[in-house]
């Protein structure tokens, strides 16, 4: 029988399935009770040591829908932050560690540009019992001006510093959570291995405008009739989050085996989550397909898992972790094996052809006739 059961950088996680941070891990309610629907990890919403300057608006999401209108394949939101207090913060992570010892919590964190910022804040969340940290270099809307996100994301240089700074402080894995706003997503992660962290997650979501409303000629969201480029997920992302993740993966495989990678983007389906595996994923991370179907659906993404590791006789993940990444290769690479392919064919076709009147078949005689044929 196969098993959903996995450990990534010593942390035990009863399936692969995680609560991306953002809305769905907002608060102590929302954490407790995706840990009882059964998720494997909840990655709490972004925190920082200064909640005041986080102020959210509203409506702060927009939506793709399909032809029909009826189905959401793209979310944009202009979320900030949390905008609730460190202090209260510290006490939920340490309320929903007693309630929940054995759910894996992850505290993603934010800081700008300061040692004793990201200092403080790993060293106070580490103390009251989170299992891991996240580190959010990767929103790519709100708090620029202070340097934070996918503003310092984009800086591999700084993204490597900071990352020393978590490491001289952290005693529990650390995961760097990487932004797709930028041209090559192994620049910063290899910074971010550099420096010792355990692991990277990927994607957060892509800059975007989610649309203009054409009778109003604004851009949507729209907020006292104005708006600000924000965040892309769902599952009109999840072909690029698999090419990133790939990409990440064979970072991993070639210069720094033993680490970790947390897929997301667009997964909906346990089939969706194979692919993000099969791709070289550790674990799998949602967060809009919770904003769409709950919490409830966990369980589907784990019978949808478990149905394909069963059709494949897979019996745990690592059976089928990265399978995948020995298919790829380069444009030309593709180009010579079409090549040496139909060359042998063509071999083969030309040993069928009839060279003496003793070889004629009935049953093939017209492709021997067609053979002979110019």
């Amino acid at each position: 029988m196969p098993t959903l059961a996995t450990e990534v950088d010593g942390l035990k996680f009863k399936n692969p399935f995680v609560i991306a941070s953002g809305p769905p891990g907002t608060n102590l309610n929302v954490i407790n009770r995706a840990f009882r629907e059964g998720w494997g990890g909840v990655i709490a919403k972004t925190v920082s040591l200064d909640s005041t300057k986080v102020v959210n608006v509203s409506p702060r999401y927009g939506k793709l829908h399909a032809n029909d209108k009826k189905e959401v394949i793209g979310w944009e939101n202009i979320e900030l932050i949390s905008d609730r207090p460190f202090s209260i913060w510290l006490e939920e992570f340490k309320k929903a560690k007693d309630t929940n010892p054995d759910g894996i919590l992850i505290a993603s964190i934010m800081e700008e540009y300061n040692r004793d910022a990201w200092i403080e804040i790993v060293e106070r969340c580490q103390d009251v019992g989170v299992d891991s940290f996240e580190l959010n270099f990767s929103c790519p809307h709100g708090l620029p001006e202070r340097k934070m996100g996918a503003a310092m994301g984009q800086d591999p240089d700084v993204l490597g510093e900071v990352c020393g700074w978590v490491m001289s402080a952290a005693k529990i894995p650390v995961w760097a959570k990487m932004t797709p706003n930028i041209t090559h997503i192994e620049e910063p992660a290899r910074k971010a291995f550099e420096s010792g962290c355990q692991g990277v997650a990927a994607i957060n979501t892509i800059r975007s405008v989610i649309g203009v409303n054409l009778e109003t000629l604004r851009p949507e969201p729209s907020v006292e009739g104005y708006t600000t480029p924000g965040g892309y997920s769902s599952k009109a992302v999840r072909p690029i989050a698999l090419r990133m993740c790939m990409e990440l993966a064979q970072l991993i495989k070639k210069e720094f085996p033993g680490r970790s990678l947390s897929g997301m983007g667009g997964v909906e389906t346990g089939e969706d989550a194979a692919q993000f595996i099969l791709l070289g994923s550790d674990t799998v991370q949602v967060c809009t397909g919770v904003m769409k179907f709950g919490y409830g659906m966990v369980k589907d993404l784990c019978e949808g898992l478990l149905g394909f590791m069963e059709s494949h006789k897979f019996e745990t993940l690592a059976d089928f972790k990265g399978h995948s990444l020995a298919y790829f290769t380069t444009h030309a690479d593709l180009v010579k094996r079409q090549q040496e392919r139909k060359a042998a064919q063509k071999a083969v076709e030309e040993s069928k052809m009839v060279k003496a009147d003793g070889e004629w078949s009935g049953d093939d005689f017209v492709k021997q006739s067609d053979a002979l044929s110019r």
